[in-house]
């Protein structure tokens, strides 16, 4: 509620483990197979004094639940509740950031050691056990390790086809962690074991520069979207695109992060909402050549007072991405 405590409604028998997983709030209400959990929802309401006027449902809530309770409370007005939850969770506190920083430095360290141990032959699904192993073994849980090698490089999220690495080829690493709820997010993009050919050179290098300029762009008070803008200029002066066209980027430049690993905030064409003092969200002006490549290079940036800083180093160069 807007005033009091938190509360939860809990299946009855699995109250005992819900009490040992709750930090926030101490009252339980349970509600029996028989019972109907919306009628319980409506009662502990009414126990709150609550009986009309509009409830707020977070977006992510599975549509059955808000069937029953609207159903259940015919007199009461559900209705979204991103008025109030998407600028709480937008604007991140330095606690937060903290711990994002903490996801941020796990998952670099994560994807710069499966590069140091990837060999040839090896799946994408092999690499990607690699560095959920790497981020379980420094204190973090595995948010999922998106690897994709050589022409499967171009598909933004992976081909379900095999894949087998071999030297020369592009291998793209795109993973997150969680710790204590908070997610990262970036992406490596690396030649395997072979010098890179003048061609992988100059898109990832375009790649370095798209990012680069996005990431000056995100300046207090400016526009979401002015990051969007700035990153495809780059790629569109050097003839990709234009828009979403391919060659080119075919996605917007970056999305918000924290306790979900994309949120509100997304740096894309049409997104007015001024940049502020603790939003935090990725620079990934993705190049995608179909059927041939895709580059990645992405890393999450937070806003402080004065202006925008990264939670991990971007990639130094095709040759030593990792110095």
């Amino acid at each position: 509620p807007v005033k009091g405590e938190v509360t939860y409604v809990s299946p009855a028998f699995e109250a005992d483990r819900l009490k040992e997983l709750i930090t926030i709030g101490q009252g339980v209400h349970i509600w029996q197979e028989d019972e109907s959990p919306y009628e319980k929802i409506v009662a502990v309401l009414q126990q709150k004094g609550i009986t009309g006027g509009s409830i707020g449902m977070e977006e992510r809530l599975r549509f059955f639940i808000l069937d029953g309770l609207r159903k259940a409370a015919p007199n009461m007005n559900f209705i979204s509740g991103d008025p109030i939850s998407i600028p709480c969770r937008l604007i991140k506190s330095p606690a937060e950031i903290a711990l994002l920083q903490k996801a941020n430095d796990i998952t670099l360290a994560a994807i710069q050691f499966a590069a140091a141990n990837v060999k040839e032959g090896m799946s994408n699904n092999d690499i990607s056990a690699i560095i959920g192993q790497a981020q379980r073994k420094m204190g973090a849980s595995s948010d999922g390790a998106l690897v994709t090698i050589g022409p499967a490089s171009a598909l933004p999220h992976g081909s379900i086809q095999p894949q087998h690495l071999k030297k020369g080829d592009i291998l793209l690493m795109d993973c997150g962690c969680l710790v204590e709820g908070y997610t990262s997010d970036i992406t490596r993009t690396i030649v395997f074991a072979a010098p890179p050919t003048q061609r992988q050179r100059t898109i990832w290098d375009l790649e370095k520069k798209a990012q680069a300029a996005g990431f000056a762009a995100a300046q207090i008070g400016q526009p979401c979207e002015k990051v969007d803008h700035a990153a495809r200029k780059v790629l569109i002066d050097a003839g990709f695109g234009p828009g979403y066209q391919l060659p080119g980027c075919p996605h917007r430049t970056g999305h918000g992060i924290g306790m979900d690993g994309h949120e509100w905030g997304n740096m894309v064409n049409g997104n007015q909402q001024p940049i502020q003092v603790g939003m935090c969200f990725s620079v990934e002006p993705t190049i995608v050549v179909p059927g041939e490549m895709g580059l990645r290079l992405e890393d999450c940036a937070y806003i402080a007072e004065d202006g925008p800083h990264w939670f991990s180093k971007p990639a130094h160069s095709i040759d030593t991405p990792f110095a």
